[in-house]
């Protein structure tokens, strides 16, 4: 991971249903706390960043040993977001991928 282009505290990820989830930087070489939890796998650039994955899991402080080597490999930094309880962060997750899968829709048919 690297910090090649500064990343700001959080960022705002929108859902397929036009919710707005507010993600926090997870800095490199910091601890978590072991709770559930959402996160997003983001690459820098210049002018932005790309989301490279979304997730959600039951202990973030895991999460980084825990991501495929690919995604690790693409990833410069790491944004969580606390929730405990199970139905909100899977409720959550379903509506960030559907709309990274809209996105990809949307883009192939261009």
């Amino acid at each position: 991971m690297s910090d090649a282009y500064p990343m700001k505290d959080f960022i705002d990820l929108q859902g397929a249903s036009g919710a707005a989830y507010r993600f926090r930087l997870w800095p490199e070489g910091g601890d978590h706390q072991p709770i559930a939890g959402n996160y997003a796998c983001v690459r820098a650039e210049p002018d932005g960043y790309e989301v490279i994955s979304v997730g959600e899991t039951l202990d973030l402080s895991t999460l980084r040993e825990a991501l495929p080597r690919k995604v690790r490999e693409a990833t410069t930094h790491v944004y969580t977001r606390l929730n405990v309880a199970r139905t909100t962060r899977c409720a959550e997750h379903e509506d960030l991928v559907a709309r990274r899968a809209s996105r990809r829709t949307a883009a192939s048919a261009a």
